[in-house]
């Protein structure tokens, strides 16, 4: 792949930078069935037409624009939303640098797969060091997600995987 800090997370899960248009390509060959980009059409490195590619593909594509200054829970359970919506198909998630999406990642992993700090830092750790606004979200949503009387359990979207 083209991509810059691609990982793949599980056996139906990928991440990446930017996908390329040859990238979008190679997709179908790896059982790849849908696209979440969590960038902004205007980050300086985005694929013009990126859903026409990817849907030309015959593939899904999911947009959730995560502002870089300013991640909303609202996002996150929208992208939590997602992938329940697509379970038991492979996915690939990209973002601008893969930095929004490690960050989303990590808060699955340990939100909804219930999975141990160790375990969930993978791929965040192999991508960048959070900033002071991603640190803040990340606490914001692990209080947010323990916190019964928010609303915002993971067992509300059953995420199970």
């Amino acid at each position: 792949m083209d991509a810059a800090n691609t990982h793949q997370v599980f056996d139906w899960l990928w991440t990446s930078a930017q996908l390329s248009e040859e990238d979008i390509t190679r997709l179908p060959a790896l059982g790849i069935a849908v696209v979440i980009n969590l960038a902004l059409p205007t980050s300086s490195n985005a694929l013009p037409a990126e859903a026409e590619l990817v849907t030309r593909q015959g593939l899904t594509y999911i947009h959730i624009p995560v502002e870089w200054e300013q991640p909303e829970l609202d996002q996150l359970a929208q992208f939590f939303g997602a992938l329940k919506a697509f379970d038991g198909r492979k996915i690939w998630v990209h973002c601008a640098m893969n930095k929004r999406v490690s960050v989303f990642i990590y808060l699955y992993r340990r939100l909804c797969l219930e999975q141990s700090e160790e375990a969930s830092v993978h791929p965040m750790r192999e991508v960048w060091a959070p900033n002071d606004i991603w640190q803040a979200f990340i606490r914001n949503a692990l209080s947010a997600y323990s916190n019964p009387a928010s609303g915002a359990t993971p067992l509300n979207f059953g995420l199970n995987r």
